[in-house]
C-alpha cells in the first residue's frame, strides 16, 4: 500500500481548510476545529480514510480496473496529467465537457475524429492532394480536439474508477460518474459534498504540495496493483505453458 506519514500531511499542508464561511456542512465530521476562521481538517481522519483508498485503489488496479484522473483547476492540471501518465490512467485536466461519460459514444466519435484528422496529415501521400489552407483548417482542429481529449484519447469505454480533485469544481463528472455507478475517489476539501464520492480523502485540494502528494500516492497505489495484475497474468501463461509440455511429454 502506498502509505503516507503524518509528518507528509502536515508538510504539505493538507490539514488547511477554506474560510470558515464557506464550508458545506456536510464536512462537519471531518474538521477539527478553526483557527484564524479557517477551518482545520482531521488528519487522523484523513489518515485512515486514505488507508481505504488506497487499499481499493490497488485492488481495483489488481483486477485490470481502468482509471480516470480529473483535476482542471490550474495549479493541478499539469500535476494529474503527469501522474495519471505514469500509471497508465486516462486523464482530464483542461475542461469537463458534458457528456464526457453519460454521452460517451458522442465523444468516442470525436475521439475518432481527431485519429482521423492524425493519420491525414501523417500520411504525405494523402496532405500532398490538400492545400495549404485545407492543411491549416486540420490542424487546427487537431489543436482544438486534443485540447478536451488528449488524456483520454485511446479510451474505449468509461472507466471503472475516476480519481478527482475538488468535486466542487467537477460536479458535473462527479454526477454522471455517479449515475453510471462509476466508483469515485476524491480529494474534498471543507467546501465540498461528500455525499456522492465513495472513497473520501479529507484534504486541501487548492495546495500545489497537498495535490502532488495524493495525485502521487494514488498512481502509487494503481502501479502497485498493476504490477500484481501482471504477474497474475504471467503466472497463468506459466501455468498454461507447463500444462502444455506436461501434455506434450504424456503424448510423447
Amino acid at each position: 500500500m502506498a502509505a503516507i506519514q503524518m509528518k507528509e500531511l502536515l508538510e504539505a499542508g493538507v490539514h488547511f481548510g477554506h474560510q470558515t464561511k464557506r464550508w458545506n456542512p456536510k464536512m462537519k465530521k471531518y474538521i477539527f476545529g478553526a483557527r484564524n476562521s479557517i477551518y482545520i481538517i482531521d488528519l487522523q481522519k484523513t489518515l485512515r480514510l486514505w488507508n481505504t483508498a488506497a487499499n481499493f485503489l490497488t485492488k481495483a488496479a489488481s483486477e485490470g480496473k481502468t482509471f480516470l484522473f480529473v483535476a482542471t483547476k490550474p495549479q493541478a492540471q499539469e500535476l494529474i496529467a503527469e501522474q495519471a501518465q505514469r500509471c497508465g490512467a486516462f486523464y482530464v485536466n483542461n475542461r469537463w465537457l458534458g457528456g464526457m461519460l453519460t454521452n460517451f459514444a458522442t465523444i468516442k466519435k470525436s475521439l475518432d475524429k481527431l485519429r482521423d484528422i492524425e493519420a491525414t496529415l501523417n500520411d504525405p501521400a494523402r496532405t500532398a492532394q490538400l492545400s495549404k489552407k485545407e492543411i491549416l483548417n486540420l490542424n487546427r482542429a487537431k489543436a482544438k480536439l486534443e485540447a478536451s481529449f488528449a488524456g483520454i484519447r485511446d479510451m474505449r469505454n468509461v472507466p471503472d474508477v475516476i480519481f478527482v480533485i475538488d468535486p466542487h469544481r467537477e460536479d458535473i463528472a462527479i454526477t454522471e460518474a455517479a449515475k453510471l455507478g462509476i466508483k469515485i475517489v476524491g480529494l474534498v476539501d471543507t467546501n465540498c459534498d461528500p455525499d456522492k464520492i465513495d472513497y473520501v480523502i479529507p484534504a486541501n485540494d487548492d495546495a500545489i504540495r497537498s495535490i502532488l502528494l495524493f495525485s502521487e500516492r494514488v498512481a502509487d497505489s494503481v502501479l502497485e496493483g498493476r504490477q500484481s495484475f501482471q504477474d497474475k497474468g504471467d503466472n497463468e501463461q506459466m501455468k498454461a505453458m507447463m500444462a502444455e509440455k506436461m501434455n506434450e511429454g504424456a503424448e510423447a
